[in-house]
């Protein structure tokens, strides 16, 4: 990456990653191609791409807060669970070849895409939450295997953890995406201090990556869900067959 103009799609990029991510999922499947289209290697982007999600889910948690929106204690008591469940993945993830990470990154990819195309369609109604008892403990362990999967590659779950706290634990879609962008910044900054132990951080790009995941996400916590996710799905769903094909066949 030297040239100037790289910077300015990494930002772009990222803001419209961060504003995908926190109204609904999957956004980290385009900047983390983007980062192996760029030649790094995919334990470091996957590591690198880290920084900027901690950001992102940073400047998300406040833009829902800001709005009165907040799961607290439920969110930590599912954050911890997925924190330990990354400490895991994420270890995984560093010793996973880059070929093998390349396949398992473009299935990934495909799942993803399944899931946009046929998932059942959420609405934003109040409906009787269950995020006590039996439905918390569920709720932990099932965060477990979502943070074991966060801290080995992260794209894509966060549609997953939306359909699970909507049908598990009833929750509407605004308050789902809170818990979520709570959930993502606990248990990726247990991720990022594996990724930083191992050295798989290049630390300028990822920065420069979360001015744009952070403003993204910001600017997407601040308003309706609803808003402009037809589009955005699309095109990400065009980025997702691309990169599954380039990372399968290149």
């Amino acid at each position: 990456m030297d040239q100037w103009y790289h910077y300015l799609l990494l930002i772009a990029v990222g803001f419209i990653v961060g504003f995908i991510n926190t109204v609904a999922g999957g956004g980290s499947l385009l900047s983390l191609g983007v980062l192996i289209f760029f030649g790094i290697p995919p334990s470091v982007a996957n590591g690198t791409n880290r920084v900027a999600i901690a950001i992102q889910s940073m400047l998300g948690v406040a833009g829902f807060k800001s709005k009165g929106v907040s799961t607290f204690p439920f969110n930590i008591y599912l954050g911890i669970s997925a924190m330990l469940g990354s400490i895991v993945g994420a270890n995984i993830a560093v010793e996973v070849s880059g070929e093998t990470f390349n396949k398992i990154l473009a299935i990934v990819m495909i799942v993803v895409l399944l899931i946009i195309i046929f998932k059942p369609k959420l609405k934003a109604e109040d409906i009787q939450e269950r995020i006590t008892g039996k439905h918390l403990w569920i709720g932990i362990i099932a965060f477990f295997f979502f943070g074991v999967y966060g801290g080995f590659i992260n794209a894509g779950l966060g549609f997953i953890i939306i359909l699970f706290l909507h049908y598990a634990n009833h929750m509407t879609l605004v308050r789902a995406n809170a818990t979520k962008v709570a959930v993502v910044l606990i248990y990726t900054l247990a991720a990022l201090a594996v990724f930083i132990y191992y050295d798989k951080i290049i630390w300028e790009i990822g920065l420069v990556l979360a001015i744009g995941n952070g403003s993204g996400a910001w600017v997407a916590s601040r308003v309706s869900v609803a808003k402009g996710d037809g589009f955005i799905k699309k095109f990400l769903m065009l980025m997702i067959i691309v990169m599954a094909v380039k990372l399968w066949f290149f």
